[in-house]
């Protein structure tokens, strides 16, 4: 991207940015890739990098783990491996073990189901592959420590064998000298050290010459002298032999293994970049974290569509002091290509033009930001912006000079793909004759098609926005009885300066005050409150508005809590009828059951019957089951039948009254009463019933008459 002036990324706080970024990187390759932040322009680089700051996000949001643990700056050792001769000692073959190890837990990592989830982040080593030979070649010659292994050459095995004896013969012929020494009392202290490589005996300064041998050298005190005994001046130098012996040969192991490496130079570097990568991805993670960024939209276009957007760099400063962030929503394209935002000073109008630069900037750059993921963000090819005071002493331009100087670099150079801002413009100038300036300035740009944002104090601006296509008006809202900004955007209008008002809360003499309204045209005076009156009012229509949201949410609840309450009951009694259902089944299988149990046992004992008095009294228990069962039956049904009929009528019974025989269920007529008795006439019969057996009834009403 072509940004102006040189200054532009400083003015838009992206070199701090930049400066969080490289904080949370942990190799040299990261921190030079942050510091020296690419803003690309093509849509595939930023979306790749976007979905791999994602993916990344995800990872650090969710818990899960990533293996690029190991913080390693390999430049010297990777030059050095590609370098014919060179000799890598044990401790950087290690740091390449490690690099070569990362890369294969990396893979292992990367298994089929975490390729298809992170498609972005597998990409970073699609161009390389890993080779387990490495690691193998290390192994074969070094330990864990770094000390080439006595197996890495058959010269260095018998080197080393030949070197253990001589160590153990010179220890045991020394031991022998020194009690010796000891015992005659030549012997200091520290009795024993190493001095040039050579093993030597401490003995007091004034014994040096009672033992023959070579003197190595004196104490700081010169009170001990430390001398090789001569019975150890061979042995010594036996071991001296093999240590040099042995040097050379591992020198030699270690150069043979830098040889065999360096045919992998190439791949390693392509692992330390891999490793450097993933660095970089994690250090833009982590900032998303931090600044609680989304992944947005993008679209090959000029298009600005924010959605809940902040400040990135205020909301930290907020988070740290427990202060809220108010949010922006800010949209432009080929309709709306240029806001212009008034409003009081302080009140967030630069602060606004100042997020949506710094947004783009970071999303060109292929970091997430903080909006709501329905935000889309074009892309552009250039950015322009003119914040503040331009005043240069060097070329001894004037602070309006310097800003028609850039508002012609900006005229001059603007296209459909260029987004500009500009910081009170026409300002510095004859109110007048700087507004039409101003005018002219904002009609060339949005001739050239350019976007971008322009804050003013100008009236004539702020008409021109209402009546120009492509321009539109946004105001930054105020609280007139607080006096008190809102630092929150309302499009579609234009703001009031407020300047009275902010004279008043400061305690201006109200007697000067009065003075300058009588001084001000009176027609733009009567704007001025006109526009304080109606952002007001548009402020108190949104906080009803609010309120009637809030309203509708709670009669929304109330109205599914309602639902869920019926549909409760409705379940409820669909349970309870099932119940009812289920009992009168369960006892209809409980009743077969006990028939079924009674009969198998009536067909049982038949068989063990062995006379005909046994099998007459099965047949007579069997016919009193059945009988019982179509009784029943018969019984249900006259009882149906009477009660269709006739109910229950109560009073005495007396001759002449219907009555109901209980045993039965017949109707008959009392003829007369005999005592406890009466004599009942059912059809042509009558019949003597006991009057507790009797229930008076009357016959029911015809319901179709």
């Amino acid at each position: 991207m072509k940004v102006f002036p040189e200054s532009a990324l400083v003015q838009l706080e992206f070199d701090k940015v930049k400066s969080l970024l490289t904080g949370h990187c942990r190799t040299e390759f990261a921190k030079n890739k942050a510091e020296n932040l690419r803003i690309h322009t093509v849509k595939a680089f930023i979306d790749l990098e976007l979905r791999q700051s994602h993916e990344f996000t995800l990872l650090l949001r969710s818990g899960q783990y990533f293996p690029n643990d190991y913080i390693l700056n390999l430049a010297r050792e990777l030059k050095l491996v590609g370098i014919p001769g060179a000799v890598l000692s044990g401790e950087q073959f290690l740091e390449i073990r490690k690099l070569a190890y990362s890369l294969q837990q990396v893979f292992r990592w990367f298994d089929n189901e975490k390729r298809i989830a992170y498609p972005a982040l597998a990409k970073v080593i699609e161009e390389t592959y890993y080779e387990k030979s490495i690691i193998l070649m290390i192994d074969e010659v070094l330990d864990e420590n770094g000390t080439v292994k006595d197996n890495a050459s058959e010269d260095l095995s018998r080197i080393r064998m030949s070197l253990y004896k001589k160590r153990n013969d010179l220890r045991r012929l020394f031991d022998k000298v020194l009690a010796r020494l000891a015992k005659a009392g030549y012997v200091a202290d520290i009795e024993e050290s190493f001095l040039n490589g050579r093993r030597v005996v401490a003995l007091f300064a004034e014994q040096k010459r009672q033992v023959k041998g070579i003197l190595h050298g004196e104490s700081e005190t010169r009170r001990t002298a430390f001398i090789e005994p001569e019975e150890t001046i061979e042995l010594n130098n036996d071991v001296f032999s093999l240590e040099n012996e042995e040097s050379r040969e591992v020198y030699k192991i270690l150069r043979d293994l830098t040889a065999k490496l360096a045919v992998f130079a190439p791949l390693l570097k392509a692992y330390s970049d891999v490793m450097g990568e993933y660095d970089f991805i994690h250090a833009k993670g982590r900032l998303a974290v931090e600044m609680n960024s989304e992944f947005p939209q993008l679209a090959d276009k000029a298009h600005v569509h924010l959605v809940q957007a902040y400040h990135p760099l205020l909301f930290l400063y907020n988070e740290k002091n427990k202060k809220p962030t108010i949010p922006t929503n800010i949209s432009l394209d080929e309709k709306s290509r240029i806001l212009v935002v008034s409003g009081p000073n302080a009140g967030g109008k630069t602060v606004t033009l100042k997020t949506v630069g710094l947004l783009q900037l970071m999303l060109q750059s292929g970091l997430l930001v903080p909006v709501h993921p329905t935000s889309q963000f074009g892309i552009f090819k250039q950015l322009m912006i003119h914040i503040g005071d331009t005043q240069s002493l060097e070329f001894d331009l004037s602070t309006y000079s310097s800003h028609l100087k850039n508002m012609k670099y900006f005229m001059e150079n603007s296209n459909g793909k260029t987004l500009f801002f500009i910081d009170e413009l026409g300002s510095g100038s004859d109110p007048n004759l700087g507004g039409a300036f101003a005018e002219v300035i904002l009609e060339e740009l949005a001739r050239k098609h350019a976007m971008g944002i322009v804050t003013t104090h100008y009236l004539n601006l702020k008409v021109m926005a209402n009546k120009t296509q492509g321009i539109i008006n946004g105001a930054m809202a105020f609280d007139e009885k607080s006096l008190m900004p809102l630092f929150r955007l309302i499009v579609g209008k234009p703001g009031s300066s407020y300047t009275f008002s902010i004279a008043e809360r400061i305690g201006l003499d109200k007697r000067l005050i009065a003075r300058a309204r009588e001084l001000v045209d009176e027609d733009h005076f009567r704007l001025d409150k006109l526009l304080n009156r109606t952002e007001q009012d548009l402020q108190h229509i949104e906080k009803e508005k609010k309120e009637l949201n809030k309203l509708m949410k709670e009669n929304e609840k109330l109205r599914k809590e309602m639902e869920r309450l019926m549909d409760k009951e409705k379940h409820d009694q669909q349970v309870e009828l099932l119940r009812h259902q289920n009992k009168l089944s369960e006892e209809r299988i409980a009743y077969l059951k006990d028939m079924e149990r009674k009969l198998k046992q009536v067909v049982f004992d038949w068989r063990k019957a062995e006379s005909q008095d046994d099998k007459k009294e099965l047949m007579k228990q069997l016919q009193a089951l059945l009988f019982k069962q179509n009784q029943q039956q018969t019984t249900e049904k006259v009882k149906k039948k009477i009660n269709s009929k006739f109910e229950e009528a109560g009073g005495p019974i007396l001759p002449g009254t219907k009555v109901l025989m209980k045993k039965n269920h017949q109707v008959g007529e009392v003829i007369e009463i005999r005592g406890k008795k009466a004599v009942v006439k059912i059809g042509m019969l009558p019949m003597t019933v006991a009057l507790e057996d009797l229930t008076p009834v009357k016959e029911k009403a015809d319901i179709n008459q």
